[in-house]
């Protein structure tokens, strides 16, 4: 994260954040931007996470304010914060849920307040989403746990976006980032590939290599090279005849180069939770200085019940996506119109693309992000006790 800690405005508060890793990394890749954009606050943050290791690569350098611990069966757990984060439904331990009453207790006899408890959830468009942010439920020890939702909506908690967003976009180098990262880039369209495995890869392959103009394809590692690789062999290409399309494999990127690989392409395929909110708020400055959308397709994290499919339409609704955009996702995520045209190899469709990724992230822009809805959430329960 490239945001610098801010003046805080208020009292600087202890949150102490948990995070388990489920699979590909999107827990904790949430969690540590949630961490790094409450710490740009002033905010002290710990981050109690059972596999830690992916911060290597993705925030090498750390964060002020942000200290990491390995959270494994045999840790001695810490004092609760002021607030305590379950992210994702993490399940705390019986014995760390008890050292909150028993802090809550100790500091009611004091007149302090006592510490607020968080359920973070999984970031949706669907309707239950407004109607469940910031209920309260009781536990049977006597405290209050909250559920806070991220979301879409001005009813929602909103999505983690840095105070120094727009400014570092505003002094974004496409071509200097490019060139640091060792790309070799000759004007030809950049399209990012962050996916999982994709039923529309093999068409897209297809459509880039005959044109209509050259591309070059950005391909991130895990999933989406290995999808990459068995598309290929399906498809029997050759990779030495003539073609439009260039592939470049990329390694793993921390999170700020990540938010850079997007701001840099002209398309992006993007997967999961993180990678589509940084997607809507992608963004890079045009000739004149003006911050122009990237466009994207969204593949929905698959369910083995379909819950996938309500989840992406509930967010192509609010989109209030185009026709070919919407069909591009659904046939990015294997949904029943499989077989769209893909955007980057359509004129018009692209150019509707980009349009509601324009309008969608000025929309977000309006409403205020989802660190800040958090601390102004806790400052409001905090008043009330």
């Amino acid at each position: 994260m490239h945001s610098s800690p801010s003046n805080p405005s208020r009292s600087s508060l202890a949150w102490t954040i948990f995070c388990q890793v489920i699979d590909n990394l999107g827990d904790i890749g949430v969690c540590w931007r949630l961490a790094c954009n409450l710490a740009a606050r002033g905010q002290q943050v710990q981050l109690w996470v059972d596999d830690p290791s992916a911060l290597q690569w993705m925030a090498p350098a750390g964060y002020p304010g942000v200290s990491v611990q390995r959270w494994a069966a045999d840790s001695v757990m810490p004092r609760p914060g002021d607030v305590v984060v379950e992210a994702f439904g993490c399940a705390l331990t019986p014995e760390f849920i008890a050292s909150i009453a028993h802090c809550a207790c100790a500091r009611a006899q004091k007149g302090l307040k006592q510490p607020v408890w968080i359920n973070l959830e999984y970031l949706s468009a669907e309707p239950y989403v407004e109607r469940n942010h910031r209920l309260p439920s009781p536990q049977p020890n006597g405290l209050t746990k909250h559920f806070f939702y991220p979301g879409f909506t001005p009813l929602t908690g909103g999505l983690l976006r840095e105070p120094d967003l727009l400014a570092r976009q505003a002094g974004f180098d496409r071509t200097a980032w490019l060139q640091a990262q060792g790309i070799a880039w000759q004007g030809e369209h950049l399209i990012s590939l962050f996916c999982y495995e994709p039923p529309a890869l093999g068409q897209l392959l297809a459509q880039l290599r005959a044109g209509p103009a050259p591309a070059q394809l950005l391909v991130t590692p895990g999933r989406a090279q290995q999808a990459l690789a068995q598309a290929l062999e399906r498809l029997g290409t050759d990779l030495a005849a003539p073609s439009r399309l260039r592939i470049t494999h990329l390694p793993y990127l921390s999170q700020p180069d990540f938010d850079h690989l997007l701001w840099a392409c002209d398309f992006n395929f993007v997967r999961g939770e993180d990678s589509l909110v940084r997607a809507l708020l992608a963004a890079r400055p045009d000739a004149l200085g003006v911050l122009q959308a990237v466009p994207f397709v969204w593949q929905v994290y698959p369910q083995s019940d379909n819950a996938h499919h309500a989840k992406l339409r509930a967010f192509l609704a609010w989109l209030q996506a185009p026709a070919a955009t919407g069909a591009a996702h659904h046939s990015w995520s294997g949904l029943a119109n499989a077989g769209a045209p893909c955007l980057p190899g359509n004129p018009a469709a692209l150019a509707a693309a980009q349009h509601t990724a324009t309008l969608v992230r000025a929309r977000l822009l309006a409403q205020s992000d989802l660190a800040q809805q958090l601390m102004d959430f806790v400052q409001t329960l905090a008043a009330h006790k």
